[in-house]
């Protein structure tokens, strides 16, 4: 079954609330998440605001950095383009391969409408969905 391919029209440049936001929704779900960041300063980054950015809840997430194992974990957070916790669920905060992507049930990516220059990197990767023979949608 091919995967549902989701956009996210993002206004302002705060990505981290929002991947946290759709972690936090897909693991209440049971589902495993990997979420893909450009590198080691974003997923560190990410990491950090995991364990601050909601008071009143707990993400299990662990960054994959090759340090831990990950299989284990529900939430991953990761540069390579490698599913190291059996995730169902890819957050793409970052271009990744269609070949990659296609492995997963749910695949979220951004429409950064903030910066003309991410629009059009969104459009054409949707676009490149549409020519795979996907669906892609934009998320409400």
């Amino acid at each position: 079954m091919p995967p549902v391919v989701e956009f996210i029209k993002l206004n302002k440049p705060e990505k981290a609330k929002s991947l946290c936001l759709l972690a936090e929704e897909f693991f209440a779900q049971r589902k495993r998440v990997l979420i893909l960041v450009e590198d080691d300063n974003q997923a560190l980054t990410l990491d950090r605001f995991m364990w601050t950015w909601n008071k009143g809840s707990f993400l299990p997430h662990v960054w994959d950095n090759g340090a831990v194992e990950c299989h284990e974990e529900s939430i991953a957070i990761g540069t390579r383009q490698h599913n190291s916790n059996g995730a169902s669920v890819l957050i793409a905060a970052r271009p990744c391969r269609v070949e990659f992507m296609r492995q997963f049930k749910h695949v979220i990516e951004f429409a950064e409408t903030y910066d003309q220059t991410l629009v059009e990197a969104a459009r054409d990767r949707f676009r490149a969905w549409r020519e795979s023979g996907y669906e892609p949608r934009m998320r409400k």
